[in-house]
């Protein structure tokens, strides 16, 4: 073989060595599961949903020149926490009663099956990797950090600033004493060893962890996940499903619409045929639909899911508290009403609350 046939047969190899070199590679990645990739994770029914720079440039310009998001007329209702009831409830033990009580956006606090559970907690002023710049927060906490019950479960559901917030996780830990067991996707077990917490445990989709007699699944959703600009899809995003012995229930996290909510039921219904006791659904951040689309649902889409799952009673969440999008802030209400009327759905089973409000649920019925 001629110098030149040799360097012409070594270049292609050596371009491959070097994108391998540049190319982050997934330690977690299983060739058997199709949403795992050599370099990070994917979604089951479509393709990347992350835009690229050009679609981002272009939303922003014409958010820009169209004065969008344009101010709320009607600003998230909000009430004084009943934190009483919230401390009898969480020293009741297994004899709680099933309440949720909304801390704005996608932060819940769900107390059922003896458990204090918080959803994507994100007590700080800003969803931002800095505090003096990035979506601030239109109402404060509906319950501050300080006045929580003790939390025995935190589940988070992928890594974007709006979910993930660095300063609620170390203050919940510290708080907690390092007690508070926090459930997280594939791939973001190292970035909370990064800042001390080590009670964690990271789920691939469909595996489940135990606590205290609840079963904590972590399923499938559409949507992605980055901190940065070079860490695109490397670790795992998806909704949790949530087992005890008197309440069953559901946490999208962020999501556009699939197939994966039919998915999720199938998959749980020999243990539960009568659905979801309740599921807590995104209901904002979904204009303009071109952008948001694969990424977020819209509230239609969130009624059809809620009916995908079977829930009993769903709940909206992710709402009312940062400028994300292009929708005002109090829109979500209005367009859930209409979704509702169209989709035949009545009113008490896919409802809203009010920023620190708490909403007493009954338990589930033996036998279903």
């Amino acid at each position: 073989m001629t110098r030149w046939r040799r360097a012409a047969t070594a270049l292609p190899l050596a371009n491959a060595l070097l994108l391998a070199a540049c190319s982050p590679m997934n330690p977690y990645f299983d060739p058997a599961k199709p949403h795992h990739t050599p370099q990070g994770f994917r979604n089951n029914y479509t393709a990347a949903v992350d835009k690229p720079l050009g679609d981002l440039l272009r939303w922003r310009w014409e958010a820009m020149r169209q004065g969008l998001p344009r101010p709320a007329q009607v600003p998230t209702a909000t009430v004084a926490p009943d934190l009483r009831f919230l401390g009898s409830n969480a020293a009741a033990g297994r004899a709680m009663r099933p309440a949720i009580t909304w801390i704005g956006h996608a932060t819940m606090l769900v107390q059922a099956s003896g458990l204090n559970v918080l959803t994507d907690p994100v007590f700080s002023e800003r969803a931002s990797p800095v505090q003096f710049a990035g979506p601030r927060r239109a109402q404060p906490p509906g319950v501050a950090l300080a006045d929580l019950p003790p939390i025995d479960v935190v589940v988070i559901s992928h890594n974007h600033y709006d979910h993930l917030d660095r300063d609620s996780v170390l203050a919940l830990n510290r708080r907690a004493g390092g007690a508070t067991l926090f459930l997280v996707p594939l791939g973001l077990k190292p970035w909370m060893a990064a800042l001390g917490v080590t009670h964690v445990q990271e789920l691939d989709w469909w595996q489940q962890y135990s606590h205290r007699g609840v079963e904590f699944h972590f399923t499938p959703v559409q949507h992605w996940s980055a901190r940065s600009l070079n860490d695109r899809l490397q670790t795992l995003w998806g909704g949790w499903a949530v087992f005890g012995p008197d309440f069953h229930w559901y946490f999208s996290g962020d999501t556009g619409y699939s197939q994966d909510f039919n998915d999720t039921r199938r998959h749980f219904a020999a243990r539960q045929p009568g659905g979801f006791d309740l599921a807590l659904l995104a209901v904002g951040a979904y204009e303009p639909r071109w952008f948001m689309k694969d990424q977020h649902i819209n509230p239609a889409e969130a009624v059809q899911i809620h009916k995908d799952l079977g829930a009993r009673r769903s709940v909206g969440v992710h709402w009312g508290t940062f400028n994300l999008t292009d929708e005002p802030l109090d829109q979500p209400p209005r367009d859930l009403a209409a979704a509702r009327q169209a989709q035949g759905v009545p009113d008490a089973d896919f409802f809203l609350l009010k920023i620190g409000e708490t909403r007493q649920l009954p338990p589930r019925e033996p036998g279903r």
